[in-house]
């Protein structure tokens, strides 16, 4: 006689990435029919910027007010490789993010020894040395910036000047960043993260070096962060130090947050409606602060998982009660 077996169940969100996948694109390719290209792509910036705050903050609860370095350092770095030493765009941001992972692996050694305000200050005060940095260096222009740097062509045909063309460009880079986070998120590795921030005591009692996933979780950030800063040098053809500028590093704390903080949606959609208003809202000066401020305000006092994580709340509040432990668990991933 056999025994019935428990049906399989998907391990790691597995079952979410094909749809995922296909709304992304399909959202993608269709945008530039009706948003204007650079609005879309400063988007896509913006959230792979959050992203990358959020793997740090979200996921491993490492809450960094400095991550406008890793974003200026590659912008910088991205347009001194490509307007100065000649090297094509795909080299230029390789450049870039090499240098924010590498700034992020001094900058995370000397951070994590310390938890909570004083990690968030550690990485703050490292962050104004190097703005103060990029304000000195004779090669970034200080309150100038560096304009004017190429385009150039990918893969040496491919003209990026071409407005959809580089639209395509960023958002292959962007689902690239977007997947890489999905990726570690569901892993061994982002379970082990989500242990270290629910309970570092018992993660460290379980065997767990806490401070080389911290460190790792670190670089990767940083790495996301510089990827998302070299792009949009490429982007709009120029670095300065509003980039590197400690109201940069907030941008990405207000967009995590309003999208919704340890969602993988979240950064996105906080993108979206963050850099919306900016741009709607521009007209208003400096009233644009205190809107924005305002925004903040009204999402960590009513909506205080953000704009995902309520709408995910209530829709799981409206679906059944799963009635087999395999169902359970597939809502439990989703």
């Amino acid at each position: 006689m056999t025994l019935p077996t428990t049906p399989a169940v998907p391990t790691g969100g597995a079952h979410l990435r094909t749809p995922v996948l296909v709304a992304l694109l399909v959202l993608g390719l269709l945008a530039p029919l009706a948003v204007y290209p650079v609005f879309m792509m400063k988007i896509y910036c913006f959230a792979l910027f959050a992203m990358a705050f959020n793997l740090l903050f979200g996921f491993a609860g490492l809450m960094s007010f400095g991550h406008a370095a890793f974003l200026g350092s590659a912008a910088y770095v991205t347009g001194y490789a490509v307007k100065s030493l000649g090297f094509p765009p795909e080299l230029g941001i390789l450049a870039g993010t090499a240098a924010a992972a590498l700034l992020g692996l001094v900058v995370g050694r000397l951070a994590i020894r310390r938890e909570g305000i004083y990690f968030s200050m550690v990485t703050l005060a490292l962050a104004q040395m190097v703005y103060f940095i990029c304000v000195q260096a004779p090669f970034t222009g200080a309150e100038d910036g560096m304009q004017g740097i190429p385009r150039g062509h990918l893969l040496g045909f491919i003209d990026l000047d071409n407005m959809f063309a580089m639209y395509y460009f960023v958002l292959a880079i962007f689902l690239f960043g977007f997947f890489a986070v999905y990726r570690i998120v569901h892993s061994p590795f982002g379970q082990v993260l989500k242990a270290i921030r629910e309970n570092e005591p018992r993660a460290i009692s379980l065997g767990y070096d806490v401070q080389r996933y911290k460190l790792v979780t670190f670089v990767l950030s940083a790495g996301l962060a510089g990827l998302a800063g070299a792009t949009k040098t490429l982007v709009f053809q120029l670095a300065t130090l509003t980039d590197v500028h400690w109201a940069t590093s907030g941008e990405a704390v207000l967009m995590t947050l309003v999208g919704g903080l340890g969602t993988i949606f979240g950064p996105f959609v906080g993108a979206v409606v963050v850099v919306s208003l900016e741009h709607h809202l521009a007209g208003l000066g400096s009233w644009v602060t205190l809107i924005m401020g305002l925004i903040f305000m009204a999402c960590v006092l009513m909506f205080r998982e953000g704009i995902v994580g309520t709408s995910k709340a209530l829709w799981l509040r409206r679906r059944p009660l799963p009635t087999t432990p395999a169902e359970a668990t597939l809502t439990a991933e989703a």
